[in-house]
């Protein structure tokens, strides 16, 4: 079985979006590919069968055409506060930790990657990895199992992706190559420059220099490839005071402190008629908002205090007032209502704390994860809806309330008032498709553009994996795999 990992200089390099084209690419060649990646952290995440997996990962899957696997991602890390995190371990919760606790358990963790790596390789015909972070973070090698740790274990090959977008390009590969382990440095077997903007010959003598101060041969210079814009990102940083669209219908997702699952609004943002708002911290929500979505998140009762911290709930209250529409999904939808009690301190200290009292209805955090893929339709239109559920916590009716939306299974879920305009429920991914997003703009007054955006991610995958083939060295790639072809 073949396999390279891709490593990079630092996190945001595009080393997520890259194994997605990689693994179409190969697909589309024939090849039976698989993404892996040891260890993740991200609150975007995605059901796998037998769990949950982080967001790129599930991605990658589809850029495979296979149905993502826990073992994809056998260890997960969701920060739930500046100092903690739950862990996630092949699929399921393994409990919370800190900070130095993660790196005293780094290598307990060693066994549960290499057992997923065992089972991913067996069905593949190459396997392509991801690392996290960057193998120059010399201060965590010790246990690693995000990068070199990994590689040298397994025998994994990597190729270094640097960033040529943010500068110091350059200066990152050398640089990663000095102060790296020599051993780890033999892992490496080449480099490819992302995200170039720009005549590409102007940057051939500090390839060239690259490769002389390195030992390691470039295997391409990618330009900035309009397609990675149409695929979900995986981590917030990209979020920073986002706007997209100049639609006459703007939308506003306040930018809570442990957002998850963000990209539940990427539909929406492609929408010829909308503008898509992420209002960052310190910002108020727009007064002309049609509509304000309260997002997941990883930290109810610590973001809902971080919302009114920032002054959001007396925004959503004027927004309330002048007939604008209210919508929590997840998290946010626990907000709305009157309370949220965590008796056993799933969050952090345990306690009871009063939500923002728009909807009827009272959430008790428990300790059983509900992570499971439903489809259903809207009660109110009879629309369609395809998503997940990754959540814990229960939330029940105070007094009678309509659902809003009834899963296939025949459970219903979620709240609406009575005129309409204030609802909540559990389902992420809720505007993925066209006629569910179709029924939301209309009855704020506009239309969709009728496009799923399942096809609109697996058209920008090929076009991805099209400009790849263009722009990299895939059969000097392939031969480092140990894949002659």
């Amino acid at each position: 079985m073949a396999s390279v990992m891709l490593q990079g200089t630092g996190s945001d390099v595009g080393k997520s979006v890259l194994v997605a084209g990689l693994c179409r690419l190969l697909a589309n060649r024939g090849l039976k590919v698989r993404p892996f990646k040891p260890q993740n952290m991200s609150n975007n995440a995605a059901v796998a069968a037998g769990g949950e997996i982080g967001r790129a990962q599930a991605l990658q899957a589809l850029a495979c055409r296979a149905e993502p696997s826990i073992d994809m991602n056998p260890v997960l890390i969701k920060p739930q506060s500046d100092t903690g995190a739950q862990l996630v371990v092949q699929g399921r919760v393994a409990g919370t930790l800190g900070a130095a606790d993660y790196q005293q358990r780094k290598g307990d963790l060693l066994a549960a990657v290499l057992q997923s790596w065992e089972r991913l390789r067996a069905e593949a015909d190459i396997v392509i990895v991801e690392g996290a972070g960057s193998p120059a973070e010399i201060n965590l090698r010790a246990g690693d199992i995000a990068n070199m740790g990994f590689a040298r274990v397994a025998g994994v090959p990597v190729v270094l992706v640097g960033d040529i977008d943010r500068g110091g390009v350059i200066a990152a590969i050398v640089g990663t190559r000095a102060v790296i382990d020599p051993d780890d440095a033999a892992m490496i077997r080449g480099f490819l420059i992302n995200k170039f903007r720009g005549d590409v010959r102007l940057f051939d003598d500090g390839y060239a220099e690259i490769a002389r101060r390195t030992g390691w041969p470039g295997l391409g210079v990618i330009p900035w490839l309009a397609a990675a814009r149409q695929l979900p990102a995986e981590d917030a940083v990209v979020l920073d005071a986002a706007t997209t669209g100049d639609g006459r219908i703007t939308i506003a997702v306040p930018m809570l402190s442990r957002i998850a699952n963000f990209d539940d609004f990427d539909a929406l943002a492609h929408e010829p008629s909308v503008r898509l708002m992420m209002v960052p911290p310190g910002q108020p929500l727009p007064g002309d908002a049609a509509l304000v979505i309260l997002p997941g998140t990883k930290a109810t009762i610590a973001d809902l205090a971080f919302l009114r911290a920032q002054g959001w709930d007396i925004d959503i209250a004027s927004h309330v007032r002048r007939g604008g529409a209210l919508l929590g999904i997840c998290g946010g939808y626990q907000m709305l209502g009157q309370t949220i009690e965590d008796p056993d301190g799933i969050e952090g200290q345990a306690g009871s704390v009063e939500g923002l009292g728009y909807l009827p209805v009272a959430t008790r955090l428990t300790g059983d994860k509900r992570v499971i893929d439903v489809t259903g339709t809207s009660l109110s239109d009879g629309q369609p809806f395809v998503g997940y559920e990754i959540h814990v916590g229960q939330t029940r009716a105070l007094e009678p309330v309509a659902p809003l939306l009834r899963l296939d299974s025949g459970e219903e879920d979620g709240a609406v008032s009575a005129d309409g305009r204030i609802a909540g429920c559990y389902i992420h991914r809720l505007f993925d498709h066209p006629a569910q997003r179709g029924a939301w703009l209309a009855r704020l007054g506009g239309q969709s553009d009728g496009i799923a955006q399942a096809h609109r991610v697996d058209q920008a995958l090929d076009a991805l994996a099209s400009g790849l083939e263009e722009h990299v060295d895939i059969n000097r790639l392939l031969a480092i795999a140990g894949l002659a072809r």
